[in-house]
């Protein structure tokens, strides 16, 4: 059986030069919203870029996190966290539709991503926030997670992601950046990765224990070195793999 077609994200709009070649490969861009990176100007000409490449155009919001680059866990009330998506989501819906464009997705970024991948109550105040702006966005969210449940029971339609360039746990949360071998840093073993998740719908653990996975999108992170590269790389292997590389919203 042919496997399905599959997106291609990049975390953008984060002030790592890397932007202008990312968006020749990839499908979907997850803009930062001002919290953890970026600022009005920068995402207006991200959003622009995007455009000029017809690549979709998501939300990326974060914790308050500047310093950190929002990988921080920040413990905030369901409300805040609420009110911070809703705030970032409108900010670039607006700089977007300056340009032309409705944005197609939302994905938190850092902390507030991997603390609502465990957190049904962070998860729902996530999908809360989504639905009150736009119940025609997609929800982002770790493959077998809190946030794509809450996604679900929100009504949402949500996409299941991977990443290439990080390591899983047995139980299929990402391994913690502060743990050793957390960032796949090798491209060929990374590109296979992607390529076993599209096709084969898993990934090895890092004890080697088999993940299963549904994948509808696969990261690469804007700020990992040569992020342009491994997605350029990853692009090739899918294509000659016969995977149809396209955006969660055609």
């Amino acid at each position: 059986m042919p496997a399905r077609p599959l997106d291609l994200n990049a975390d953008v709009g984060e002030g790592m030069g890397q932007d202008p070649s990312l968006m020749r490969v990839i499908t979907s861009a997850n803009v930062a919203c001002g919290f953890h990176a970026g600022d009005p100007g920068v995402m207006r000409a991200t959003v622009a870029l995007a455009r000029d490449h017809g690549v979709a155009v998501g939300a990326h919001p974060a914790f308050p996190d500047l310093a950190g680059f929002g990988r921080r866990e920040m413990h905030l009330s369901a409300r805040e966290v609420e009110d911070l998506v809703v705030y970032q989501i409108g900010a670039l819906a607006a700089i977007a539709a300056a340009q032309g464009l409705a944005l197609q997705h939302v994905k938190p970024h850092g902390a507030l991503y991997n603390m609502a991948a465990r957190d049904a109550t962070l998860a729902d105040a996530v999908a809360r926030a989504v639905t009150s702006v736009d119940r025609s966005l997609v929800l982002f969210g770790l493959s077998g997670s809190q946030l794509v449940a809450a996604g679900k029971r929100a009504g949402l339609r949500t996409a299941c992601e991977a990443f290439a360039d990080r390591a899983y746990q047995p139980e299929g949360a990402l391994v913690p950046r502060s743990q050793p071998g957390a960032v796949i840093a090798d491209v060929d073993a990374a590109v296979a990765r992607a390529v076993a998740m599209a096709r084969d719908r898993m990934v090895s653990a890092i004890d080697g224990t088999p993940v299963p996975l549904e994948v509808d999108t696969i990261c690469v992170h804007g700020d990992t070195p040569d992020a342009a590269h491994l997605a350029t790389r990853i692009r090739e292997a899918l294509d000659a793999a016969g995977i149809e590389v396209r955006r969660v919203c055609p």
